[in-house]
C-alpha cells in the first residue's frame, strides 16, 4: 500500500465501522466517537484532501471508500475496451447482440439479430481492412452517422486495432463536422449516403481524409473520384471483403493510450475535443456498473445519440454484460414504435422524453372523464405511499391502471435511467409509479468519461444525483460571487470538482482550455454547483457559467426554470431568457399542437390554422395561466416567472440548430419574444 494510503487509512481508522453486509445495502454505520465525520445513510463517506488542513471535503462512495476503483472487480484484466469486446465475444457467443428492424413490402418488420461472435468477426474484418488500405495504427477514423450496427463494430475495430474512433455528429452542421475531420487529422471516415453527399462538397477542404467507407451503400452506387482528390470511396460490404480476405492481427492497445476523440459543442463557439483512453472508459463503467447491472437476458434500446458519451458509456457496460442492444429506426417520433417491438428491459434517455412521456399520460388523465380519473388517481396515492414506504402495492392497481401504461414502453422495462440534465423530483416519481421500475438519475460529463455520480437503487429520496461513482472523488469548491462556500448551512455548497482514473487527458490541441478545467491536483473543474444532501447525495443546485442577471440584480438559473415549466400541459419544449436590461424573463415555448387545439375547441375559438392560432392574444394568455400554476406548484421565487411567452410549432430539434447534440437548448435561440 502507498504512503498516501496508508495516511489516509489512519486518518479514518476508529471512525469508520463498515456494515458487514455494505455491499447489498450500501450504508455505513457510525462509530459513536465519531458521528461527525460519516454521513448516517452512507451514500459517501468524507475523506481528507490534505491531512495537515483538517477540512474533510472530499467525499468518496461508500461502496469502495478507501481505493478508487478503476477495473471490474470481477475481471481485473479486462484493462482496454478491446479486452471487454474480447471477453464479451468469448463469453457471450452465442447470445444476441446488435439488433435492427427489418423492412418486409417497404413495412418495418421485427428486429434480426447479429450475435456477439458474428460481430467479433465482422469487427476483425473491418480492421483488416483498414490496414489492408494503409491506414496505420493511431490514425483518426471519423463515424459520421447514427446508430446502427456497423457504428459498434467500427468503434470494437478501432480498439482492437489501435486505431482512435472520432465521432462526427451528423446534425451538427457541414462547418463544424469539415472542423473536426481537420483538428483531429482524421484518415478514414464511415458514413451513410447521405452525409457522403455533404462531404463531396468539402472534400478539397478535408487533405487528410484517405478513404471514405460508405454504409449501406450498394458497390455499383459509389461514386468514382479523381485520382488527384487522393480519397478512395468503397462500400462497408466491400470493405468487409477485403478485410476477409486479408486477415491482420490484433494490434492491442494499452490502458494509457487514446480511445476516442470525443467532441463537445457546447453552446457556442467551436467544438473542444475531450481525449479519452481505453482506461479511463473502463474505470468509469466499471465504477458505475456498481449501481446498475446489466444481464445477458437484458434488452437495451439505443437511441440517444452514439457520438454522446452517455450512450457511448452505456455500450461498454452492455458488451461486458452480454446483454442485447435493439437500435431505433433513426425516427425520434417512431421509438414509442420500437420499443414496443423490441420490448427493452432497460431505457436509459433524457428529461426531455421522460418530460413527454410524463406530460402524455397526465393530459390523457384529465381528458379521460371523472370516474376514471378518480381511479388513476387513488391508484397512483396508494402506489406512491406504498414505495415510499418501502411496500409493495397492491396489484390490483397494476392490473386496473398502470399494466396499460407498462405496454407503451413494451411492457418489460425493468431500469429507466436519466442523465444529461436535471430531470424534476415529481416526474421522478411519476414514472417510477406508473412503471413499476427502478427509475434512477445519473450526473456525468464527456471530460469524466460519463458518470460523476448516481443514485442508490434502494434509495427512494427523489430531487438529487445521487453518490460518487466508486471510480472518482468529488469536493465543492467555494464560489464567494455567487455565496456559495463549504460552510453553507445545513448543507455544504460549491463548485463540484473531481479527480481520479475517469478523467480526460485534455482537449486535444488546447492546452490552454484544458488548464481552464483541470488544476495541477488532477481536480477538473465542472462549472456545476453542488450541494451535499443528508446521506452524503449530491444535489446540482445552479451553473457557474450558464447564470445571467437581471436589471434588479437576481440571478436565474434557466435550465432550472426550465425543467419546472416542462410539465406544463402546454408545453413540450421551452427556452427562457432573461438579461441584465430587463427585470422579468420572457419564453418560447414550442407548444403541444393536439393540446392547443383542444383547448380552443373548449373555449369555441375558430381559427384557419395553427400558426394563427399561436399568434392568439388569448392562447398565450392560457398557457402562461398554466404555466403560471405550474410555478406556484414548485414554489419558484417571483422573479422566476416568465411574463411573456411567445408561442411556435417547430420543435427544438438538432436539424434546425436549436438543441445542441447533448440535447440541451441551444443559445443560438433568437426568436423574437412579444
Amino acid at each position: 500500500m502507498d504512503s498516501k494510503a496508508e495516511r489516509r487509512l489512519k486518518a479514518i481508522q476508529g471512525h469508520l465501522l463498515l456494515n458487514s453486509i455494505i455491499e447489498s445495502t450500501s450504508q455505513l454505520q457510525t462509530n459513536e466517537t465519531s458521528g461527525e465525520f460519516v454521513h448516517g445513510q452512507g451514500y459517501s463517506v468524507v475523506l481528507p484532501e490534505k491531512l495537515q488542513t483538517g477540512k474533510w471535503n472530499v467525499y468518496r462512495s461508500a461502496r469502495s471508500p478507501l481505493k478508487l476503483v478503476s477495473r471490474f472487480p470481477d475481471h481485473p484484466e479486462i484493462g482496454t475496451l478491446h479486452d471487454n469486446f474480447v471477453h464479451a465475444v468469448e463469453t457471450f457467443q452465442d447470445h444476441k447482440y446488435l439488433g435492427t428492424r427489418i423492412r418486409v413490402d417497404g413495412t418495418v418488420g421485427e428486429y434480426k439479430w447479429m450475435t456477439y461472435g458474428e460481430a467479433g468477426t465482422a469487427r476483425t474484418s473491418v480492421g483488416s481492412g483498414l490496414l489492408y488500405h494503409g491506414i496505420p495504427k493511431g490514425a483518426s477514423i471519423g463515424l459520421y452517422f447514427i446508430n446502427r450496427p456497423e457504428w459498434i463494430i467500427v468503434d470494437h475495430a478501432c480498439s482492437a486495432y489501435s486505431f482512435i474512433s472520432v465521432p462526427l455528429y451528423d446534425t451538427l452542421g457541414p462547418d463544424a463536422s469539415k472542423f473536426i475531420v481537420n483538428h483531429a487529422v482524421i484518415q478514414a471516415i464511415f458514413c451513410v449516403p447521405q452525409t457522403l453527399n455533404t462531404m463531396l462538397t468539402f472534400l478539397s477542404e478535408i487533405p487528410s481524409v484517405r478513404l471514405i467507407v460508405v454504409v449501406g451503400g450498394l458497390d455499383e452506387h459509389m461514386p468514382s473520384l479523381p485520382s488527384s482528390t487522393g480519397v478512395e470511396v468503397i462500400s462497408y460490404s466491400k470493405l468487409l471483403r477485403q478485410g476477409r480476405s486479408n486477415l491482420q492481427a490484433f494490434c492491442p492497445p494499452q490502458p494509457e493510450d487514446v480511445a476516442t476523440i470525443c467532441y463537445t459543442s457546447g453552446t457556442t463557439g467551436t467544438p473542444k475535443g475531450a481525449v479519452l483512453t481505453h482506461g479511463n472508459f473502463i474505470a468509469n463503467v466499471a465504477g458505475s456498473s456498481n449501481a446498475v447491472r446489466f444481464f445477458p437476458s437484458d434488452v437495451y434500446i439505443s437511441y440517444l445519440p452514439l457520438a454522446h458519451i452517455y450512450e457511448r458509456a452505456n455500450q461498454v457496460l452492455v458488451a461486458y454484460s452480454g446483454t442485447a442492444v435493439g437500435f431505433y429506426q433513426g425516427d425520434n417520433l417512431k421509438l414509442m414504435d420500437d420499443m414496443a417491438a423490441l420490448r427493452p428491459t432497460i431505457f436509459c434517455s433524457v428529461p426531455r422524453l421522460y418530460n413527454r412521456i410524463y406530460a402524455g399520460i397526465t393530459n390523457a388523465v384529465k381528458t379521460s372523464g371523472g370516474l376514471r380519473e378518480r381511479l388513476f388517481n387513488a391508484a397512483y396515492n396508494s402506489k406512491k405511499q406504498a414505495i415510499l414506504n418501502g411496500k409493495k402495492s397492491s396489484p390490483m392497481w397494476d392490473r386496473l391502471v398502470f399494466n396499460k401504461i407498462k405496454e407503451k414502453l413494451g411492457g418489460r422495462v425493468r431500469y429507466m435511467v436519466s442523465g444529461a440534465s436535471p430531470l424534476s423530483s415529481d416526474v421522478m416519481d411519476f414514472l417510477r409509479v406508473c412503471f413499476g421500475c427502478v427509475v434512477l438519475e445519473g450526473y456525468g460529463m464527456t471530460e469524466t468519461s460519463c458518470v460523476i455520480s448516481s443514485m442508490d437503487e434502494g434509495d427512494m429520496v427523489s430531487g438529487h444525483v445521487g453518490s460518487p461513482n466508486p471510480a472518482c472523488e468529488i469536493k465543492l469548491v467555494d464560489v464567494p460571487e455567487m455565496n456559495y462556500t463549504f460552510e453553507d448551512k445545513p448543507y455544504p455548497r460549491g463548485e463540484i470538482c473531481v479527480r481520479g482514473p475517469i478523467i480526460f487527458r485534455g482537449y486535444f490541441k488546447d492546452e490552454v482550455q484544458t488548464r481552464e478545467v483541470l488544476d495541477e491536483d488532477g481536480w477538473l473543474h465542472t462549472g456545476d454547483i453542488g450541494l451535499w444532501f443528508t446521506g452524503g447525495r449530491l444535489k446540482i443546485i445552479d451553473r457557474k457559467k450558464n447564470i445571467f442577471k437581471l436589471a434588479q440584480g437576481e440571478y436565474i438559473a434557466p435550465e432550472k426554470v426550465e425543467n419546472v415549466y416542462a410539465k406544463c400541459k402546454f408545453v413540450l419544449q421551452v427556452f427562457v431568457y432573461g438579461d441584465s436590461l430587463n427585470s422579468s424573463l420572457v419564453a418560447v415555448v414550442c407548444v403541444d399542437p393536439e393540446v392547443l387545439k383542444a383547448w380552443a375547441t373548449s373555449e369555441g375559438i375558430k381559427y384557419e390554422d395553427l400558426g394563427q392560432l399561436c399568434n392568439d392574444p388569448r392562447a398565450r394568455a392560457a398557457v402562461l395561466a398554466d404555466m403560471d400554476a405550474i410555478g406556484r406548484d414548485a414554489q419558484l421565487r417571483g422573479f422566476e416567472f416568465v411574463k411573456a411567452v411567445t408561442l411556435v410549432l417547430e420543435p427544438f430539434t438538432l436539424e434546425n440548430g436549436l438543441l445542441t447534440p447533448t440535447f440541451k437548448v441551444s443559445f443560438r435561440i433568437s426568436t423574437k419574444v412579444k
